[in-house]
């Protein structure tokens, strides 16, 4: 009642009496914007901005603009599309350092977690290997394609170059579907089956392999498909 008091073109002050969680993502777009354009508030630019998004369901999809895309957008110009790129980043960047207190390797939930946010809004597939030590410690982490993942395209032999180089005695291969389906194509059970009689061979197990969609996974080892 009283927060009706508040019109719909002052999030700031609405904010300062009621708190951040009172206001609607509109509202909090339009605080980090700071200020509208000629003919148009700071909030009225926020909802077109979401709207561009998708409505309802923009907020996500804000993480797929890129700086061109922003800029086509009357009233966003060059210093407001940055400050979205940013947000965005700081985003992902929250929710991966969250995530990385409870990171332990040797449990799928665990790195699928930690990588969720990085790649679920890739347009295109990325895998990235892992490499571990003895203790299931990360050694390092490289992306060794982009695209689409065929066995053709990721090879086992410069892929256990890089694990060699790391002393890895250990890997996990996880990757992305931008359709949000982490559902195994043949493809990726080709390469998974590829890379882990490769690594039988030269002593470097391949642990898991894990596939991304949107907010959800897929782990070859808890499918038992490995």
């Amino acid at each position: 009642m009283i927060k009706e008091m508040y019109k719909d073109d002052q999030p700031y002050e609405k904010c300062l009496e009621f708190g951040a969680g009172a206001l609607s993502n509109a509202e909090l777009l339009a605080v980090m914007l700071r200020t509208g354009t000629k003919g148009k508030s700071a909030l009225e630019l926020a909802q077109e901005l979401l709207g561009e998004a998708g409505g309802n369901n923009g907020l996500l999809n804000i993480h797929y603009f890129t700086l061109q895309k922003l800029k086509t957008i009357k009233g966003i110009g060059t210093v407001k599309a940055v400050q979205i790129l940013c947000l965005s980043e700081l985003t992902k960047r929250l929710a991966k350092t969250n995530a990385k207190e409870g990171l332990q390797f040797q449990h799928p939930s665990s790195v699928a977690e930690y990588y969720m946010e990085d790649m679920r809004h890739q347009k295109q597939e990325h895998m990235k290997l892992l490499m571990l030590n003895t203790k299931s410690k990360l050694l390092g982490e490289t992306t060794i394609s982009k695209g689409t993942v065929k066995s053709a395209l990721v090879s086992p032999r410069e892929l256990f170059i890089e694990a060699l180089e790391k002393n890895a005695v250990a890997i996990i291969l996880i990757h992305n579907h931008p359709s949000g389906d982490p559902s195994p194509s043949k493809n990726d059970i080709l390469l998974t089956k590829r890379v882990k009689e490769a690594g039988e061979l030269i002593g470097i197990e391949l642990l898991d392999h894990i596939i991304i969609g949107d907010n959800c996974y897929i782990s070859f080892a808890k499918e038992n498909i490995l």
